[in-house]
């Protein structure tokens, strides 16, 4: 998708949808987009990936990503180009902003400065996604089909045994 929506009602979109967003589609260079669930905060998300959390292979390292969120009918509205910076626990965003996504974590053992003391331990990465450059895709520049992909091979694949009869008919 080469084509891009105009910036004055794709960036009033981009930032609507982040105010809304618990969950974002993230992609980084080649790979395929992870569901990850993030904190709309100051007209970017934040996202926490590594050891104990959600996966995003290449985010934490990466200059930038391709996000997708979705609207309120629960389909995708919007693909735009984001800028991915790093926080660091020294940092004063981080002070901020490590707690109250901490508190948005589901089932987290501990208070919200407990986990995010844990993160800043175990070498989590919390990652700023803002919106960089023109929108990818919004409106008619979306696709029409539902890009669905079939399942990656996984060595977790086993055969489906035959359902189990708990009695035999006898034939006559």
């Amino acid at each position: 998708m080469t084509d891009s929506v105009p910036d004055p009602a794709g960036s009033a979109l981009v930032a609507e949808a982040i105010r809304k967003a618990a969950v974002a589609w993230v992609a980084v260079d080649a790979r395929p987009a992870v569901a990850l669930w993030c904190l709309p905060l100051d007209d970017a998300l934040y996202v926490v990936t590594g050891p104990g959390e959600q996966a995003a292979p290449g985010l934490a390292e990466a200059r930038t990503a391709e996000v997708t969120l979705r609207g309120d009918h629960g389909g995708r509205i919007v693909t735009w180009s984001a800028e991915v910076t790093r926080l660091t626990p020294e940092s004063p965003e981080w002070t901020t902003v490590a707690p109250q996504l901490a508190a948005k974590r589901l089932n987290a053992s501990g208070s919200p400065a407990e986990v995010a003391r844990r993160w800043a331990a175990d070498g989590c990465a919390v990652n700023r996604l803002a919106p960089a450059g023109p929108v990818i895709a919004a409106g008619p520049t979306l696709p029409d089909d539902s890009l669905a992909a079939p399942p990656r091979a996984t060595p977790a694949v086993r055969r489906t045994p035959r359902p189990f009869r708990l009695h035999r008919v006898r034939r006559r």
